[in-house]
């Protein structure tokens, strides 16, 4: 593993029996695993280039036993990594050595479907595509939709603050939840929004989203459902040139439009997934765009012929409307299928994520072929154009000495380049491990301080899936936060400010 992790607690270790024990106390039956076999499934998340085998994996069901782990975590000084389904491709799910994995997977009942208030209440375990299914016979459906959607769950959602193909037009998980339930590493258990859009006070909810399991453990989510609209229907339009694909998406918002979706490959990465999905794509063009407008059916057609016009101004040699149901969500699986159908063409490979604003993809995209004949590796690109969300996927294999350290650096350099050019780090995949080292780069080191003050109030100990996000780690006493115990504050001789 070449990126480092927090020094394992030898003391610890030295009590994984006791530990154990005492949370099957908590969690009984088949709520603990501990044997070496049954916890290497847990032993790396989507990001399957880091593994490391927790030391107790905790399965609870209920939100009581969620909070009496973290309570009893919190007096012994154990460290917990809160796990959803695994998906996250940050490495924001690595486990730790010596540290308890809390499952959260047995948490997947929908509590409530209120349809009066358009909101739908959930537990973390549940997918997210099952929210849309739940509601669907109702004409309702949850708006963010990542790739992943069939897989991942609306906790992990919420932890990374997931986008998808939709989120141009109807926003990133932030912009549809309105409130959760989250137990503190005390054990304390909070109750924070609820089912109104809006609530008094500080965006809890907004520092909460994103946090990537440093400040609590999410038992419980209100969401936001949406009508489906009346008309959705999608354009694929082929380009001759990348370049010529990325003027046209900036036009298109130029123009004022909006589309529910709208979505980039490049070559490598169209014919991976039309060899995968057999969607029809265009085998002759070096870039692709699926573009989805909805809405009233006047208004979507009058919106597909401006936006075609855009397509053949900037150079389109394609362009195919659809015209069902079946043909435009044909369109989409070979997208969203696009990293597995990558996985068919590579032994491996690094999926990225970084932002850029929309007028610099064109630059962005040359950088990464630049990159990429630089570190002798290939990779395929597919991106959430509206939002300038890139995903380039690195090819490389294991396998091959000195490989994995290449697609290392090819990956740092392109997130390096997103801030360069205007961006930031990560669109929607989260920090984690994966990019807990460049920070800095985008960070000054009093914005990383004043953001682990944030985290000190949450989690005064620092136990809460330490080694991710933050590059160095202080204790909050070093950031100004002095740990009061028992009413008491340590030496209270010395002066303080």
């Amino acid at each position: 593993m070449a990126i480092m992790m927090p020094a394992s607690d030898t003391a610890v270790l030295a009590r994984r029996s006791e530990i154990v024990a005492a949370l099957r106390a908590i969690v009984p039956g088949e709520g603990v695993i501990d044997s070496p076999a049954e916890m290497r499934v847990y032993e790396s998340d989507g990001l399957t280039a880091y593994r490391q085998p927790p030391m107790v994996v905790v399965l609870p069901d209920t939100t009581e036993q969620v909070s009496l782990v973290l309570k009893y975590c919190a007096a012994e000084g154990i460290k917990v990594v809160p796990r959803g389904s695994g998906t996250s491709l940050s490495g924001g799910a690595l486990p730790l050595e010596d540290g308890v994995l809390l499952g959260l997977g047995k948490f997947k009942r929908i509590r409530e479907i209120d349809f009066d208030n358009r909101v739908v209440v959930t537990e973390p375990g549940v997918t997210n595509l099952a929210i849309s299914q739940a509601v669907a016979h109702a004409g309702f459906y949850y708006a963010p939709d990542p790739s992943s959607q069939i897989a991942c769950s609306i906790g992990g959602n919420v932890a990374e603050n997931s986008g998808g193909v939709h989120c141009l037009k109807y926003g990133m998980t932030t912009n549809n939840v309105l409130g959760c339930e989250i137990v503190l590493m005390s054990g304390e258990i909070l109750r924070i929004g609820g089912k109104s859009a809006e609530n008094a006070g500080y965006d809890l909810m907004g520092v909460i989203t994103g946090s990537e399991g440093l400040l609590g453990v999410i038992t419980e989510i209100t969401v936001r459902i949406l009508q489906k609209p009346e008309t959705a229907r999608a354009l694929m339009v082929g380009f001759a040139e990348v370049e010529a694909a990325g003027e046209c998406v900036a036009r298109i918002i130029g123009a004022g439009i909006i589309p529910g979706g709208m979505e980039m490959m490049d070559k490598p990465a169209i014919h991976a997934a039309e060899a995968f999905v057999h969607a029809g794509y265009p085998l002759d063009v070096e870039a692709l765009l699926i573009i989805e407008l909805d809405g009233p059916a006047i208004e979507v057609d009058e919106l597909i012929k401006r936006v075609e016009a855009i397509a053949q101004a900037c150079g389109s040699t394609t362009c195919q409307i659809s015209t069902s149901e079946a043909e435009r969500n044909l369109f989409w699986a070979g997208r969203k299928a696009a990293f597995p159908a990558v996985g068919r063409i590579s032994p491996d490979y690094l999926c990225m994520d970084g932002t850029i604003p929309r007028g610099a993809l064109p630059k962005a995209l040359a950088r990464i072929r630049e990159l990429s004949e630089k570190y002798q590796l290939g990779c395929a690109n597919v991106f959430h154009a509206g939002d300038g969300n890139l995903h380039p996927l690195i090819l490389y294999d294991a396998n091959k000495p000195g490989e994995i350290e290449r697609a290392e650096a090819f990956g740092a350099d392109i997130l390096r380049a997103c801030v360069e050019f205007g961006g930031v780090l990560t669109g929607e995949h989260g920090v984690g491990i994966e990019k807990r080292d460049l920070m800095p780069e985008m960070f000054s080191e009093v914005d990383l301080n004043q953001q682990q003050r944030l985290k000190c109030a949450f989690d005064a100990q620092g136990l809460l899936n330490p080694g991710k996000v933050f590059p160095t780690l202080h204790r909050c006493a070093e950031l100004g936060r002095m740990h009061v115990h028992a009413g008491k504050l340590a030496f209270p001789d010395i002066p303080r400010f």
